[in-house]
This record gives structure tokens, sequence and C-alpha cells, in this order.
């Protein structure tokens, strides 16, 4: 016999709500516990400062140590994660721009016109254009 039905008051063979709320939170944690793995080991692979035997450790530490290994990755390695992420994302946009063509003087020739036809505001305008011109 289960103690977790006894703990929550159930008596019948229907869940109560109590076990459905239990059973939301497991499945969440699950979820959360699910991406954070997927995010360390794609961060660790994607790692260019350390070598094959360090990523090989942090790897067996993860899949030995699930929970302390995840844990002990993000409090060590959070800023550089960070700084990957970023640098993942300016690089997916400047593939993406260089694609369908377009840069950063074309979005600022587009801006140069939308000011000039009214479209959009002077503050506006400084705002689009210092997040083009950053990147």
């Amino acid at each position: 016999m289960s103690v977790l039905p006894a703990i929550l008051g159930a008596t019948s063979g229907t869940p109560s709500v109590g076990e459905f709320l239990l059973w939301l939170v497991w499945i969440f944690l699950f979820v959360i516990w699910f991406w954070l793995l997927i995010t360390v080991f794609a961060d660790v692979f994607r790692r260019h400062d350390i070598g094959g035997l360090a990523k090989t450790l942090w790897v067996i530490g993860v899949i030995i140590f699930p929970f302390l290994g995840v844990l002990i990755y993000i409090l060590t390695q959070h800023k550089g994660m960070a700084e990957r992420n970023t640098e993942q994302i300016k690089a997916e946009r400047e593939q993406l721009r260089q694609f369908v063509g377009t840069g950063s003087a074309d979005e600022l020739m587009k801006l140069d016109q939308l000011k000039a036809a009214g479209s959009i505001s002077d503050a506006e305008y400084q705002k689009m254009r210092a997040k083009v011109i950053e990147g």
C-alpha cells in the first residue's frame, strides 16, 4: 500500500485534488529538470575554452551525480553560459542577416525612411538605431 494516498487523504480509487496537484508539481519539476540537463549538456559541448578531457569529466559528473552535477555546473559556469548564449544569438542573427541579405546599413536606411515619413517618433528612431548599431 502506498503511503502517499494515505497522506493526501485518498480513500477510493479515484485520485484526490491533492494527488492531482502533487502530480502536476512533479511533472513540472521533471520538465524543468530535463530542460536544465539539456542546457548543461549543450553548453558543455559548445564550449571552446576547455578540452575534451574536461568536457568528458563534466558529462560523467552530470551522469553519475545528476542533481549535484547540474547544480555545480550552473553555480560555477553561469557567467560563461550567459556569454556563450549571447555570442550564439549574435552569430545566428548575423547569419540570418547574411542569408536574407539585409545588414545594419540596410536597417539604418529603412529607419531613416520611416523617420522621414513620420511613421516613427524621434525617440523611437533613436532607440531602434541604438539597437541596430549595438548588434
